[in-house]
């Protein structure tokens, strides 16, 4: 298909999308609570058979999905990406065993995932986890199965919030302080589940394991943790204990499984192995975090996981793959997920400065307003046609993925901060009232130059991946 135009029955299917965006996904997203995850609009995304399409659209398509969707309604589109974030390690390098347990649930809402790369010390720079896998002595029970549940139905305490990332990292530089932890200081499972968000657990607890102590709850530090490394240890052949933090997790903590990248041996991207982590598993809690946008997201603290060869993901040592496999197919999206909120934001401009009345005419008759909507229209073309052309290009198997990834990554998410910014310039104050269109996707916008690699580090690999092209010239 041609990188820069649609065939008609994809732009059909487009229109259809945002219509049944409008009637079935909004609704619900409106009744959800901000910072949670919305376990029904998840459900609602799987019966439409959206999240089926994750899993065999291709790039393209998975931008139309983006695209349409943040049109209309964006925590549907979030919703929606990031079950691909999370689930498409597991759909691309997973094994038989793995893909049968988790994809079903994922494709049907009923399964919640999370991709979690990010650490308090490790943003941008992900070659520089520090999560530790271990290796230890095995034990003399089989740990890997989910510790059972104290009287009280809880597991130990959640996670301390994490700290700011750098400047450049994969969320913006500072936030609030996480949510204290629950008083009876609940898993990230058992923490959603107690708030009626999540569905029972994926697996019984052994009748024979020992129950979870309940050591008190505290409140969220306000003095940086010490950021402990998270490490792979290994426990016997073919088996880790995990040990220390990540950071910045979209659908943390309430996620029923993981994506978690660990360190396994030395130090960069060699060193780092991906491994599939429930949410019950004995040692894992977490808190949320209250940022700038609505969406989920949250801190993980991993004290002695256990995991073993069965739940890593691809080869071990080879998890940076992993992680760039993903990144290269999902920032292009990301890009489409900018585009529709531009289209958005511009077609909102549309709208009132043609009605609009001041200095004795309309808006749209004064040069400067009709200068800068025309601007706004190419910056958002040009976005889309490069976003278009990047998931082209990695449905092909062309070569340049990663600079062309990187490329509509770039120009739609800065793109759409303009448009954006633009649009509330142009309509006044009132776009700034709480529950305004505008208002809300000036929120929104901001948090995409930053996550799945800010726009810094998208312009170093643009110029890395040109050099690099010159240098292989004959």
């Amino acid at each position: 298909m041609p990188a820069f135009s649609l065939e008609p029955e994809q732009a059909a299917w487009c229109a259809e999308l945002r219509a049944l965006a409008a009637e079935r996904l909004r609704p619900l997203a409106e009744r959800g609570e901000p910072g949670r995850v919305n376990r029904p609009l998840v459900a609602e995304l799987g019966r439409l058979g959206l999240l089926d399409r994750l899993f065999a659209s291709g790039a393209l398509g998975l931008c139309l999905m983006r695209e349409s969707l943040a049109y209309v309604c964006t925590e549907a589109e979030t919703a929606l990406a990031l079950q691909g974030l999370g689930a498409h390690p597991v759909h691309a390098y997973g094994t038989p065993e793995q893909r049968a347990r988790w994809l079903p649930g994922v494709r049907a809402g009923s399964v919640v995932a999370a991709f979690a790369l990010s650490e308090p010390g490790a943003g941008s720079d992900a070659a520089a986890l520090s999560l530790r896998a271990e290796p230890q002595a095995p034990p003399a029970t089989d740990h890997t199965r989910p510790a059972a549940a104290s009287a009280t139905g809880h597991a130990p305490a959640a996670a301390a919030p994490c700290t700011a990332a750098g400047a450049a990292g994969h969320a913006p530089p500072t936030c609030a302080s996480a949510a204290a932890a629950p008083a009876t200081g609940h898993t990230p499972a058992t923490a959603a589940r107690a708030a009626g968000h999540a569905p029972p657990p994926a697996t019984a607890p052994p009748a024979d394991a020992p129950p979870a102590t309940e050591p008190p709850a505290t409140a969220p530090s306000t003095t940086p943790p010490s950021a402990p490394a998270l490490s792979a240890e290994a426990d016997g052949p073919r088996r880790w204990r995990l040990t220390g933090e990540k950071c910045w997790i979209s659908n943390a903590p309430e996620a029923d499984f993981y994506t978690v990248f660990a360190r396994t041996t030395a130090a960069g991207a060699r060193g780092v192995t991906a491994f599939l982590v429930p949410a019950d598993r004995p040692g894992l809690t977490g808190a949320g975090l209250d940022m700038l946008s609505p969406h989920p997201i949250g801190s993980l603290r991993f004290d002695a996981v256990p995991v073993t060869a069965d739940d890593v993901l691809g080869e071990t040592d080879r998890g940076f793959r992993v992680a760039m496999g993903t990144l290269n197919l999902f920032r292009p999206s990301v890009g489409a997920f900018a585009v529709g909120m531009a289209q958005a934001a511009l077609d909102a401009c549309l709208a009132h400065t043609a009605a609009r009345d001041a200095f004795g005419g309309k808006l749209r008759d004064l040069q400067a307003v009709a200068h800068q909507v025309a601007e706004m229209a190419v910056r958002t073309e040009a976005a889309r046609l490069l976003v278009y052309a990047a998931a082209t290009a990695y449905d092909d198997g062309a070569d340049g993925l990663a600079r062309r990834a990187a490329m509509a990554k770039l120009l739609a998410t800065e793109t759409a901060q303009y448009v954006v910014d633009a649009a509330v310039q142009l309509h006044g104050a009132r776009a700034l009232l709480r529950g305004h269109l505008l208002e809300h996707l000036y929120r929104e916008v901001r948090a995409p130059r930053v996550y799945e690699g800010a726009s810094e580090v998208q312009r170093g690999i643009i110029a890395k991946e040109l050099y690099a092209a010159r240098e292989a010239r004959p």
